[in-house]
């Protein structure tokens, strides 16, 4: 009878052990199913705020076109010369689009080497670095003889995956991510840390430069403040004029010379853009109890409006970015 113990003991330990490893088992593959969950929940409604943007930038494409058209108490009811954009609610999300003229911008086709040096010292690049990112896009836009190889060129054709400098006009603002000198921060923009602790976003080049800029004045409503501070704005006055913009467009160069207090800048501005626009939807996600989630896609599209408004043809999308991403 005294024999039997061990072995009743030995078959409950191995129950006990078996029994553990289940658990672990059930518990390892349950985690597994709830982040596969929680994953796929999360793709889900990543493919519907970019659905969300998508068609909201067809809807604001269209309310573009329908200029004219008024409520009863005389508000535009769908678009008029210096509105900064639409907030659309959906059943699934909320959709902020901005209206962005690339006249609010700086053609860096066209722009001398004085205002490329001033705007890289703008966007917080170091006297050092803002000459050498200068001095490579003149060089990268500038025309050379077939057999002659610029020092950026051999410094190109040095990296493992080499090239040249192609010597002719910037066709995609993204080509300046590739120029010697050129960092993350300074092309997409970073934050910066305030003296109070906080932080404020610092506009990247891909915000000020543009291929589609005709030149001219800048839009006062969607001005970049990397532009500001390339007007020679002091810090105070660009954010007295950022937080006027933002609880209240302006709809005429009064308001601007209000705020900018006979700053030469003024005259540097203008009210609505020109022709090419960019147009960038940004869609937050819906839950099932109402709240908006974490969720946020960006979609743009830099879009060609007619200067015939006859032009059977209301508008031509140029460029699509189906992640235009968000800071």
């Amino acid at each position: 009878m005294n024999s039997r113990k061990p072995n009743r003991g030995g078959a409950l330990l191995a129950v006990l052990w078996l029994t553990a490893a289940l658990s672990a088992i059930a518990f390892s593959l349950a985690t597994s199913v709830r982040a596969e969950t929680e994953r796929v929940a999360t793709n889900a409604d990543g493919l519907r705020a970019y659905y969300l943007a998508s068609g909201s930038i067809e809807r604001a494409l269209s309310w573009m076109s329908w200029v004219g058209h008024s409520n009863l108490d005389g508000s535009p009811k769908y678009y008029s010369v210096g509105m900064p954009g639409f907030r659309y609610s959906y059943p699934g999300g909320e959709v902020l689009v901005e209206l962005i003229p690339e006249s609010s911008k700086i053609n860096v086709n066209l722009a001398p080497k004085e205002d490329l040096f001033r705007l890289m010292l703008a966007v917080g690049a170091d006297q050092q670095r803002a000459e050498m990112l200068t001095a490579a896009i003149i060089d990268w836009r500038s025309p050379t003889g077939p057999q002659q190889v610029s020092p950026f060129d051999q410094f190109y054709l040095s990296r493992p995956q080499s090239f040249r400098s192609p010597h002719a006009s910037i066709e995609e603002i993204e080509e300046l991510a590739l120029i010697q000198g050129m960092t993350q921060e300074l092309f997409h923009g970073s934050w910066r840390r305030t003296p109070e602790g906080g932080y404020f976003p610092l506009p990247g080049l891909k915000e000020c430069l543009s291929v589609y800029s005709q030149g001219g004045q800048f839009d006062a409503n969607s001005v970049s403040p990397g532009i500001l501070k390339f007007l020679n704005l002091p810090d105070e006055l660009i954010t007295v004029f950022l937080q006027r913009r933002a609880r209240l467009p302006f709809k005429d160069m009064k308001q601007v010379g209000e705020i900018l207090q006979g700053h030469p800048a003024a005259g540097r501005m203008r009210i609505g853009g020109e022709t090419n626009w960019t147009v960038r939807a940004t869609a937050t996600t819906r839950a099932a109890s109402g709240q908006l989630t974490d969720v946020r896609r960006s979609v743009a599209a830099v879009v060609k409006f007619p200067l015939n408004t006859t032009n059977p043809v209301p508008y031509t999308i140029l460029r699509l970015y189906d992640n235009a991403g968000t800071r």
